[in-house]
């Protein structure tokens, strides 16, 4: 076989692969977000040129290298659970293959194909048991100049801007070398020119988007001054579970800590303090010495703390309780909030009986999560937030509901030491979660609070822009003023309607695409190759 026949079979299957790579890197840790729109460019022209089978196979290729590079840090658990959850997530790029190859002849086809990844992405973040947002298109812009988008419409917005930009870098490259593949104008040589120069443009004018900075005075003070605690954990990897008492004493330690250095005038006093999801793996509520732990710490720095705990379920022994749990001084604890959102195989499990059987590590899961039914609102001295837990920070929902409960500040409340490790590559999922608040911030028009056992914590004012940020496996306390906000984005008024209304003028793009094929079957041809032959 001659060089040039091997690359007229090789080139689309390389370019799906390199395409889950480029956009892997658009994601952190290596976070190069131009990545994306070309890597959707990639994933376009593959599925375009390809007969329908072929389109859907050499983009489920991609998001398969996609997920597995960017979730590698799921092997910290087990090999089988990073393989296995890799190919659930890269299976549903079957919706981006065949919805852009259903699209391709319609006009406009590039926003049809947009559309389809907000449609992809609105399927996967759902079904089943709730879906599994990791790695949308949006969550790799954290530092983009399309981040903007976000305040108008959320993350569904991004995506779309991305993909959009994406296509419109497809589309010189297809009416070049294949102009049969897709609808377009004929008439002149201008049209693939603006194309581009329209990617470019829309990429940019994100930066257009005007985004608060300042605290507002509707509804309480403008501003308050809060501390963020990072504990660390004496181990990381799935071995931090277990070390429950000794998180928990790092926690009131470093808490102590910053008494001292109040009391020292050495930084400002705060007005509440902020301890990550599972800074108590022992339950306050029974464990009397984790409950004096607790009080000893506030009462020290004399202002409530926001406690992650866990607890048992007062509704059912039998489960627990993920909650982000308000400790007073002096009086001790008082309002909570119950995460909505327990992972799956994580902190639950679907089929108990039968999966605990067959691996034997779930049967360190021995308790179900309970749910919680009610946003996550909490009055922390002066201040009024808005708790989402860990990986809700990736659900639309949980997060605008905490904004439309009356959160004038948003706290993320996460451990991830179960998932990081010192190689390289190993803050991957603490960094890539970040991404996700610095999104939210913007998106909402909120100060965020990352309260991390191990890191990322950090500080992210209402633009996105990050105030103060913790090292990686190092116990710190970051302390500052940050602005409290009543206003609501225009994200915030529309809540879930631009995602609904994208993915459905996708699923019927897709339909109007297919119809004309399914009512006058017929042979199809493959498209020439670049050369003519």
């Amino acid at each position: 076989m001659s060089i040039q026949a091997v690359v007229r079979v090789c080139w689309r299957p390389v370019l799906a692969v390199l395409a889950g790579v480029a956009l892997a890197a658009a994601f952190p840790p290596i976070g190069l977000a131009f990545l994306a729109p070309l890597a959707v460019a990639a994933i376009t022209v593959v599925a375009v040129t390809s007969r329908a089978r072929g389109a859907i196979g050499l983009t489920v290729l991609s998001g398969l290298v996609f997920f597995l590079i960017l979730m590698k840090w799921m092997s910290n658990i087990g090999l089988d659970a990073w393989v296995a959850l890799g190919i659930f997530c890269g299976v549903w790029f079957w919706v981006v293959g065949l919805g852009t190859w259903a699209v391709r002849k319609l006009p406009a086809w590039p926003l049809w194909v947009a559309a389809v990844w907000v449609l992809q992405e609105a399927l996967r973040d759902r079904i089943p048991w709730g879906g599994y947002a990791w790695g949308r298109l949006a969550f790799s812009q954290g530092n983009a100049p399309d981040v903007g988008y976000a305040a108008l419409a959320g993350a569904p917005l991004v995506t779309f801007v991305v993909a959009v930009c994406g296509a419109l870098v497809a589309y010189p490259v297809l009416v070049r070398w294949w102009p049969d593949a897709v609808a377009h104008r004929s008439d002149g040589r201008a049209w693939p020119i603006a194309a581009g120069v329209l990617a470019v443009t829309l990429w940019f004018a994100g930066l257009l988007v005007p985004l608060p900075t300042e605290g507002q005075t509707d509804s309480g003070p403008a501003t308050v001054t809060v501390a963020v605690v990072q504990g660390s954990v004496p181990q990381i990897g799935f071995d931090a579970v277990p070390a429950r008492r000794a998180v928990l004493d790092n926690h009131v330690a470093a808490t102590l800590a910053l008494a001292s250095e109040v009391a020292a005038k050495a930084v400002p006093a705060p007005q509440l303090v902020i301890w990550p999801e599972n800074s108590s793996d022992l339950d306050p509520f029974r464990a009397t010495d984790a409950a004096t732990a607790i009080s000893s710490a506030a009462d020290a720095i004399g202002v409530p703390i926001l406690v992650g705990a866990v607890t048992v379920d007062p509704k059912n022994r039998n489960q627990v309780l993920n909650i982000g749990l308000v400790w007073q001084p002096a009086t001790g604890p008082g309002d909570y909030y119950v995460k909505r959102h327990p992972v799956p195989f994580g902190e639950y499990l679907p089929g108990r009986q039968l999966l605990s059987r067959v691996i034997s590590r779930f049967q360190r899961i021995p308790y179900d999560f309970t749910a919680g039914d009610a946003a996550g609102v909490l009055q922390v001295g002066p201040a009024r937030l808005g708790d989402v837990i860990c990986f809700e920070v990736a659900d639309d929902a949980i997060v605008t509901d905490a904004v439309l409960g009356g959160g004038r500040a948003l706290t993320v409340q996460t451990n991830n030491a179960t998932f990081t490790d010192t190689g390289w590559g190993g803050s991957a999922q603490p960094e890539q979660q970040f991404a996700m608040a610095v999104l939210r911030a913007v998106e909402h028009g909120r100060t965020i609070m990352v309260a991390a056992t191990s890191g990322v914590s950090a500080i992210i004012a209402p633009d996105g822009t990050i105030v103060d940020e913790a090292p990686m496996f190092a116990q710190d306390e970051l302390v500052a003023t940050i602005a409290l906000r009543d206003s609501l984005t225009l994200a915030d008024h529309l809540r879930g309607w631009p995602e609904l209304l994208l993915a459905l003028a996708g699923a019927l793009a897709v339909g109007r695409g297919l119809l004309p094929r399914l009512r006058r079957p017929q042979a199809v041809r493959p498209l020439p190759e670049p050369d003519g032959k």
